[in-house]
């Protein structure tokens, strides 16, 4: 409880803030489901970003793109990652024909640093680019620090750069990943006279599955109560504290996409299985999985805190802007049993010592579809999917100068490449050039601005959301689904059969949509058979 002198401080901090530009924090995890935060219904510890919540807005309706390189492309550009050459991942030739799937974001296309760099702030990041050539300080960033890849070990600085070439690094025993991230960035905001925008992008919770041995063995008892008693716990926390409508179902355990892993190994089409139905042996090496990419979270959350340590010691919290949200939805990659060694059809059953040596130092681990599905209570299926548990995130927005509210919950559908106009429309910038995205900037005064139809497609599956109805499909040959996201959007109840006109008009609306933004024609053609 603050003491009375304490609280017309916080006031008067506050009301002197608004006076000045906001630093901007945009913090993305990589991975994360939408109920692992323990504000929005889980169990892992998670109280800095509890708190942010608490004396902020949890918003429960921003959409990614359900992979990692499309969503980073929309946030950094405010256009549809199609129409900037996004369309899926980075790498490979470019296409002639397809110029949606080059691999390569468009070079004429600005990017958030260079948007508020006009503004007077000074762009900075620390974490995961993924986002291919030229790399982050050709885009805007004043100093980087992080992974220009998309994933690798988290204990070897080795993998990490720092730009521009020759720029001090800030060193930490014993390394790992997200600590470094968070090192570097307190450093650069240091160093750095508000206004500021940082971009921290965290590789943490995504594979491969690393973490200080301590917290993984705090967890691991948790996670040997198995994934379905995990799922039910969440949603009821979900229910209680008003993230859901009373009436939200839990969906039933999702099934396995089919891919290049689960079709020989059987799981293809298949359900994730009875957590009950595993032999013990199985359930140690899986519950150890699970509690490895918790520890991954509460390690992310205490670096969090941190950050708004140092902010809040600097007098620099009350006007600093920290919007904290996820790429995409938890990662299926591949089956209920995960992977190992590297992405692909190996499993390992770790049994008595190996346990104890999973998250470490030379390990490589996944955690499965059915982890995953847990993550993304109580959404059906995952990443690369654009159904909800692929494309919705647990968003946190924090700015007690500009967010009159405290622990409120928004529902307004909005879209990554909404993201860019509204902070820009904040840092008092003006795009080069005009953006996909609107300007959300009212969601911040815990209001409904009015948003248009959004649109996904990744790997063929594909959506269309317009007001309460959302038209998906899974995978280009995949039939339309039409579903009444007010009522359910837990998309259980398929209502194409009852209004075939409404499915016309809509995938009409996406067809346009998707010729305009360079989506069609389809390249993706999933290697189901290797």
């Amino acid at each position: 409880m603050l003491s009375r002198r304490a609280f017309l401080h916080t006031v008067a901090a506050a009301s002197a803030a608004t006076a000045r530009k906001p630093n901007l924090l945009l913090i993305l995890a990589d991975d994360l489901g939408f109920s692992d935060l323990g504000c929005f219904g889980g169990e892992i510890e998670t109280p800095n970003l509890d708190r942010l919540a608490a004396n902020g807005l949890r918003l429960t309706q921003l959409y990614n793109n359900a992979r990692c390189c499309p969503s980073r492309a929309a946030l950094m550009t405010g256009r549809h990652p199609h129409a900037v050459g996004m369309g899926n991942m980075t790498g490979g030739q470019p296409r002639p024909g397809f110029p949606g799937y080059s691999g390569r974001v468009d070079p004429a296309a600005e990017f958030l640093p260079a948007t508020v760099r006009r503004a007077g702030y000074t762009p900075l990041m620390c974490g995961k680019w993924h986002l291919g050539q030229p790399g982050p300080v050709a885009r805007g960033f004043e100093e980087f620090y992080g992974m220009i890849q998309g994933f690798d070990t988290f204990w070897d600085p080795a993998k990490y750069t720092r730009l521009p070439a020759g720029r001090p690094v800030e060193t930490t025993e014993p390394f790992h990943a997200t600590t470094a991230f968070t090192n570097h960035a307190l450093r650069f905001i240091k160093d750095t006279k508000s206004p500021w925008f940082l971009y921290l992008a965290y590789n943490a919770p995504h594979f491969p599955l690393h973490a200080p041995k301590e917290l993984i063995d705090h967890y691991q008892p948790v996670y040997e109560q198995g994934w379905d008693k995990i799922r039910a716990q969440r949603h009821q926390r979900q229910l209680a504290v008003g993230l859901l409508p009373k009436t939200t179902k839990l969906t039933p355990r999702s099934v396995v996409g089919p891919n290049r892993v689960s079709t020989p190994n059987g799981w293809a089409e298949k359900q994730n299985p009875p957590w009950d139905s595993l032999p013990k042996d199985r359930q140690k090496d899986l519950a150890r999985r699970m509690a490895t990419f918790a520890a991954m979270v509460h390690q992310m959350d205490q670096n969090i805190g941190r950050i708004v340590q140092h902010l809040e010691a600097t007098n620099q919290l009350a006007n600093t802007l920290i919007l904290f949200t996820s790429d995409n939805g938890a990662c299926a990659e591949w089956d209920p049993f995960g992977f190992d060694v590297s992405s692909g059809p190996t499993n390992t059953l770790h049994t008595g010592e190996a346990l104890n040596k999973m998250g470490q130092t030379g390990t490589y681990h996944s955690y499965g579809s059915a982890w995953a599905n847990t993550g993304n209570t109580p959404w059906r299926l995952y990443k690369h999917y654009t159904h909800e548990g692929g494309i919705s995130c647990p968003t946190i927005a924090h700015w007690p100068a500009g967010i009159p509210v405290k622990n409120a919950i928004n529902h307004q559908p909005w879209h990554f490449i909404d993201v860019l106009p509204t902070l820009a429309h904040i840092a008092g910038a003006t795009p080069s050039a005009p953006t996909q995205g609107e300007n959300m900037a009212a969601l911040f005064q815990n209001k409904k601005p009015k948003r248009g139809p959004l649109f996904w497609e990744h790997e063929g599956s594909r959506a269309v959301r317009q007001g309460k109805w959302k038209l998906t499909a899974v995978h280009p040959t995949g039939p339309w689904e039409l579903y009444d996201i007010e009522a359910d959007r837990t998309e259980l109840n398929n209502l194409a059969v009852h209004h075939p006109a409404r499915v016309k008009s809509m995938a009409a609306q996406w067809n346009q949509w998707a010729k305009a933004n360079n989506v069609l024609p389809w390249i993706w053609n999933p290697p189901y058979s290797e």
